[in-house]
């Protein structure tokens, strides 16, 4: 189970380290496969939908590099479409796509061709992939996939036919080659795609989305307006930790759906008909809820009334960063002390301690702000630059720091109530740097890897508990002590 914001930690480590990338659209395969083939290179992926693509260059599954091994080559293996079919007779490459679709995917499950499997002669392959190799054979005694396609049908009812064709067809189109020329966004930064035009989408948007600017919650919602929310280590028995995130994501909804100005919120339990709804899929203790949630509407002084999303750039940013803040309910005014870097971080702790469900306990938000110094620390003293100088007593707070860490972090108790409450601070932060990154970034974008270490936050929560005196780890430094206490007077103000 990846960390919530582990996408977003992964951009911006790309971008820290200048390795060139792009967001596509939409499903990236075949984006990536095409790339593939015109640069000639492997791909490098977990994802085995590669066996199937014909990539002149092959597919290098992720799992099957052999880093720590010795000199300057990593060992790895590469697979190619045409090797795979050599084990298979007379088999095709050009049936691979037809092959994965029999196989199954997000589409097409086992019970859907179950006619298929019922009447056909597959021949009898014994072991744990005995199903995918009768496939293959069996496909093997076809010249072309039409013909293979039609004697697939040939064993369904009549009447599903035509629906399965298509099916079929659709799920064999997604390895074809992609029209999008990735090639072209690395040489000059520009990202056409047909369904994007098709779809009206602005052009800031998309060029934002292409560079990851903006998250892939945003196309979803503009144009699915249907939204997955992951599941954390939360507590099952309460609410799902993205409750308390619902303001700002209606507040994102709002801007991408365009509700109309300050309409009035509809009585619980009513949906009002001006304002847009989203689909929303979220945990229910240990079920899956979908629910259509309301977009907010915006207030009339925003962009004086008159909003559209293609015109959203062009808001002054004084007004954007304040329907950013007013959303998460603080003034620009309290965070004045607070270095530009983490005034973000400091904002939506501020909406946390006000919208979490239980209320924040103080050893938590105490252990939230040490952890949150204690990145401060790391970066001054992990990566000093020219605007950052390391002061001997930062060093040394950071040292002490060090052995604490190391002293502590081995016990292994689990707070599930502090789970659940960090949890919610995670999903806050995921939408309040959403809403950010689509208000053009009113507010600087904080280091997401320097913001928040589970295991650590964890471990300081409990001592606090047991040993208030911990609130003093960073006492060696007096800039860090400075920090953590206007951190605490700004969110407990």
């Amino acid at each position: 189970l990846a960390p919530l914001l582990a996408r977003e930690t992964f951009v911006q480590a790309l971008r820290r380290l200048g390795v060139p990338f792009v967001q596509s659209f939409g499903e990236a395969d075949r984006e990536i496969a095409t790339l593939a083939n015109s640069w000639g290179c492997p791909v490098l992926s977990l994802d085995s939908d590669f066996c199937v693509f014909d990539l002149a260059g092959g597919y290098c599954p992720l799992p099957h590099f052999h880093w720590e091994a010795a000199g300057p080559f990593v060992p790895a293996r590469c697979f190619w479409a045409e090797r795979l079919c050599g084990h298979f007779g007379r088999l095709h490459k050009g049936m691979l796509p037809l092959f994965a679709a029999l196989s199954g995917n997000d589409f097409v499950g086992p019970a859907f061709l179950q006619g298929f499997f019922s009447k056909a002669r597959l021949p009898a392959c014994p072991g744990s992939h005995g199903r995918l190799q009768a496939i293959l054979t069996w496909l093997s005694q076809f010249a072309e996939p039409a013909e293979a396609l039609e004697n697939v049908l040939k064993h369904l009812k009549e009447h599903r036919r035509e629906e399965v064709r298509e099916i079929l067809r659709a799920c064999m189109e997604d390895y074809a080659p992609s029209d999008v020329s990735l090639e072209e966004f690395f040489e000059s930064g520009k990202y056409e795609c047909e369904e994007a035009r098709e779809a009206a989408v602005p052009r800031w948007v998309l060029d934002a989305l292409a560079k990851a600017e903006l998250a892939p919650f945003i196309i979803n919602t503009l144009l699915l307006r249907s939204i997955f929310l992951r599941v954390q280590v939360e507590n099952m028995q309460r609410p799902s930790a993205h409750s308390a995130a619902l303001p700002i994501r209606q507040v994102i909804y709002g801007l991408l759906l365009g509700a109309p100005e300050n309409t009035e919120p509809a009585s619980p339990g009513q949906q009002n008909p001006e304002l847009p709804v989203v689909c929303e899929f979220d945990r229910c203790q240990n079920a899956i809820k979908k629910t259509f949630v309301q977009a907010a509407s915006l207030p009339t002084d925003f962009c004086d009334g008159h909003f559209s999303l293609d015109k959203l750039t062009e808001v002054p940013m004084s007004c954007r960063q304040k329907l950013l803040l007013e959303t998460l309910g603080v003034k620009m005014s309290f965070l004045e002390s607070i270095p530009s870097h983490l005034q973000l971080p400091a904002a939506v702790t501020c909406y946390w301690l006000r919208c979490s469900e239980p209320k924040v306990k103080l050893h938590q938000l105490k252990a939230l702000l040490l952890m949150i110094v204690s990145g401060e620390l790391q970066r001054i003293n992990d990566e000093p630059d020219s605007t950052v100088s390391c002061a001997e007593e930062d060093s040394m707070a950071y040292n002490e720091f060090l052995k604490w860490k190391e002293k502590n972090l081995q016990n292994n108790d689990f707070d599930l109530d502090a789970a659940h409450s960090f949890c919610q601070w995670q999903c806050c932060l995921q939408m309040g740097l959403y809403l950010n990154q689509l208000l053009c970034t009113p507010l600087s974008e904080p280091d997401i890897s320097r913001l928040y270490t589970g295991t650590l936050v964890h471990r300081l929560c409990q001592e606090l508990k047991s040993i208030p005196s911990v609130e003093n780890l960073f006492i060696l430094s007096p800039k860090m002590t400075q920090l953590y206490l206007g951190l605490l007077k700004t969110v407990e103000s």
